[in-house]
């Protein structure tokens, strides 16, 4: 009986908090842990200290990088690449949008080439929402693609904790494939979605009044034609060394320093510590060379979500690990026999903390631990990295809201039964067939 009704301040915890919001979650989290340590007698968990402060390293250096104008410098080459393919935007337009999440290590990047890609759909008469919807799902699976996101950094850091050392190559080479998989499948299958804006009764109807017709075609803002300062391509270039790095330092563990362990033995430094050192090197390096003020960096937008990420993680996390060690008897008894009798029983876990908690980072923070805990083998956490993402379920992201609004021809939308949006059916293409590629990938290699 006390087991369930931790599991409901736990729940109830969850759903008030991404009410709130990132930070919301973190704090209403810090009820459950009082109700659970003062109410319940429960011991209090351990935050993942070391996932945070890496976390805290490669977000500060994403903000370097944005405020710098290396991302700027990303967009204009993502945005030259679909101009020159227009036709064929709702294949590239993902794929650009995935890729820009792979080299930044968010998908708010994804923001700047919603105009751009409705720009390029509705001049080519393509129903804007077939890129559109699909560019927003693929931004968000290239989170776990990324060697400097803080899903990626997150599952590392756990790995280590737990005593499984994966390279950041080993990784990426599942994660990698299985989402680019899943994001072309969802593309393939956008490709002929709905009316063409021609045969579309209610398109048509809408653009029968001048002043639609001009809201619908009119111009967009482009970077095509801006002349970059060469400072910008400067903070691209030491960003994309740095990356370079630490794939080299992670899969070639020899390279690092060694040093004894408390048992005397000489072993590597953690990977944990290269990312960090490697992204604060790399953002002073872009501080000293690019001409940026520190002070602005605070303020850009991939800082500030990151920072939200970062507190987020640190909330959801104690709590769960709070409520889960203190019932791990029963949960490796119960839940570690059923994921090793149904594999894609941790798939279906993964995916709903996810929508329940709207972020891939807190989900991990929540899964993965409990996953390893009960004696889940690493290489299945691995295979299912994609379904990590299942906040698409409801339109509520922030990502999928914005796409709407930059879809001025409204065919982007959230349907009638709420269920029936936009996003639906691409992001359970992407999430099942990415996890089914994930799975034979990492089964292979590992």
């Amino acid at each position: 009986m006390e087991m369930v009704l931790g599991l409901v301040v736990l729940l109830v915890c969850l759903v008030v908090g991404v009410r709130h919001g990132g930070i919301g979650l973190a704090v209403i989290s810090g009820i459950g842990l009082v109700i659970f340590t003062f109410v319940f007698g429960y011991k209090p968990g351990v935050p993942p200290i070391g996932v945070m402060l890496t976390i805290l390293a490669v977000v500060t250096c994403a903000g370097f990088l944005q405020t710098s104008g290396g991302l700027t410098v990303m967009l204009k080459y993502a945005e030259r690449f679909l101009r020159s393919n227009p036709k064929r935007v709702t294949i590239y337009a993902p794929i650009t949008t995935w890729f820009l999440t792979v080299l930044c290590g968010t998908g708010h990047v994804c923001y700047t080439m919603f105009p751009i890609i409705y720009d390029i759909a509705i001049k080519e008469n393509i129903r804007p929402e077939r890129p559109m919807a699909v560019s927003s799902v693929a931004a968000q699976m290239g989170i776990c693609a990324s060697p400097v996101s803080v899903a990626v950094v997150s599952i590392i850091g756990f790995m280590a904790a737990a005593g499984h050392t994966y390279t950041v190559l080993q990784i990426l080479s599942i994660s990698i494939p299985a989402t680019l998989a899943g994001v072309l499948c969802a593309a393939i299958w956008s490709y002929r979605r709905g009316k063409d804006l021609d045969k579309d009764e209610v398109f048509q109807e809408f653009i029968k009044d001048p002043e639609n017709r001009e809201y619908v075609y009119g111009e967009n803002e482009s970077l095509m034609n801006t002349e970059l300062p060469k400072s910008y391509y400067h903070a691209m270039f030491i960003f994309f060394a740095g990356i370079l790095v630490i794939a080299l330092l992670g899969n070639f563990q020899s390279l690092l320093p060694h040093f004894p362990n408390a048992k005397g033995v000489m072993k590597a430094i953690s990977m944990t510590d290269v990312i960090q050192m490697a992204m604060l090197l790399v953002a002073a390096i872009i501080l000293l060379t690019c001409h940026v003020r520190a002070k602005d960096v605070g303020g850009s937008q991939v800082f500030r979500a990151g920072i939200v990420a970062l507190v987020s993680v640190y909330g959801v996390a104690w709590m769960a690990d709070t409520y889960f060690m203190n019932h791990m008897a029963f949960l490796k008894e119960w839940l570690g026999s059923a994921v090793k009798a149904y594999p894609w029983a941790y798939a279906i876990f993964a995916f709903l903390t996810s929508k329940l908690v709207n972020s891939q980072a807190a989900a991990i923070a929540i899964v993965v631990p409990l996953a390893l805990s009960v004696g889940m083998d690493p290489v299945l956490i691995l295979s299912f990295i994609s379904a990590c993402y299942g906040y698409f379920f409801l339109p509520t992201y922030p990502s999928d809201l914005a796409c709407i609004g930059f879809d001025r021809s409204g065919t982007t939308r959230i349907g009638k039964y709420i269920l029936n949006h936009s996003f639906m059916i691409p992001g359970l293409i992407g999430v099942i067939s990415g996890s089914c590629v994930g799975y034979v990938i990492a089964h292979i290699i590992l």
